[in-house]
């Protein structure tokens, strides 16, 4: 029996993609706010602590997963930061490994086009890639777009 070829995967997974009714710089805002990162990151139940210097290349963000009485603690670090436009980290998610998460924001129709990737480096994120866990992980991101946006068009919502 001949099965066919396994589709070629760069490794990315789980791209997703959504509008903002906001400015890139408000988009930002949150973004660079790292203690906003429990309120739209999936499955981060708080932030411990954030370096000053966050969101700079370098700086972490302590993070706990989970649900008590089962925590892990964890931490994001950042890899590039281009303000209003570009935000790209580090994720460390024990015990599932490390993944790359790419957030880039372009000016769109009065707001943000707001696009996460998220490439998993190293574990068991990595070794294991199948249309089953990259649907799970689609599910997850799109989730956070929206929480997200929520934050986001909160802060902008006129008074």
């Amino acid at each position: 029996m001949r099965y066919p070829p396994v589709p070629e995967h760069d490794g990315r997974m789980a791209t997703v993609s959504r509008h903002v009714d906001a400015a890139p710089t408000a988009v930002w805002d949150v973004l660079a706010d790292g203690f906003t990162y429990s309120q739209w990151v999936v499955s981060t139940a708080t932030v411990r602590a954030v370096d000053a210097a966050w969101p700079a290349a370098g700086a972490k963000l302590h993070h706990s997963q989970g649900t008590w009485p089962v925590t892990l603690d964890d931490e994001a670090v950042v890899e590039v930061s281009k303000p209003a436009s570009r935000l790209v980290l580090l994720a460390k998610g024990r015990p599932l490994g490390s993944a790359r998460v790419e957030l880039d924001l372009r000016s769109e129709d009065g707001g943000t086009r707001v696009t996460m990737s998220e490439t998993p480096v190293s574990g068991p994120g990595k070794w294991v890639h199948n249309p089953v866990s990259e649907a799970l992980l689609r599910h997850r991101n799109t989730e956070a777009l929206n929480r997200l946006a929520a934050v986001v068009e909160r802060r902008t919502a006129p008074q």
